[in-house]
């Protein structure tokens, strides 16, 4: 099995655009998923002079990408209220719905479309929770592994940062395949919105 290194964030816009090319993978037999978390944004709200920037480059994601961003999330951007944005609760998410079963394309994608299409206030706990138990999972359980899990979160994050300096990754998403101890960065701008033909590309890599 072939590996690839996924440099991400829950919260990173592109990272959303590209989730389609890491639905493909995932669908792969041939290849491993090695997420690396970035904890791009810890919790802040972000100034309103910076809101217009991310919906202009959320249109241009929306346009190379095909990626679809809801209504409820433009609203909640473009709002009164404070908008904040927390890379460090979602990936505390990720990494537990992964221990509680769940692939991890499928709670990364699932924390990406409450954000990107719902406008959910993904900083608050008790909002990730609800999507764990529309997800199947146990909301006792889920809220226990979720008090416990911001070191290993804190671990992880700062095993992506190390590795992106070593591997000198600058932004995210980042892909890089790692086959017989050899490492390639794969140019998957190319392929944005193209699933097929990012299908056929990485076929031919294995």
């Amino acid at each position: 099995m072939v590996k690839v290194h996924y440099f991400f964030d829950p919260m990173c816009g592109w990272c959303y655009g590209a989730s389609s090319l890491v639905g493909v993978l995932a669908d792969m037999q041939e290849f491993e998923i090695i997420y690396h978390p970035g904890g791009m944004i810890p919790k802040r709200a972000i100034d309103p002079s910076f809101r217009q920037h991310i919906l202009q480059a959320d249109t241009q994601i929306a346009n190379m990408t095909k990626a679809h961003f809801g209504d409820a999330y433009k609203a909640r951007v473009a709002g009164a209220e404070d908008y904040i944005v927390d890379s460090y609760s979602t990936t505390r998410a990720f990494l537990v719905g992964q221990e509680m079963g769940v692939e991890a394309h499928v709670m990364l994608s699932a924390i990406q479309k409450a954000h990107y299409q719902d406008g959910k206030h993904l900083d608050v706990l008790k909002v990730l929770a609800d999507l764990a138990v529309s997800m199947g999972l146990d909301k006792a359980t889920w809220n226990e592994k979720m008090a416990q899990s911001e070191a290993n979160m804190l671990s992880q994050v700062q095993e992506s940062h190390d590795l992106m300096g070593q591997l000198q990754v600058g932004g995210y998403p980042t892909f890089i395949l790692e086959k017989e101890d050899r490492l390639t960065r794969l140019p998957h701008s190319n392929y944005y919105g193209k699933t097929e033909a990012w299908k056929n590309y990485l076929a031919e890599l294995v």
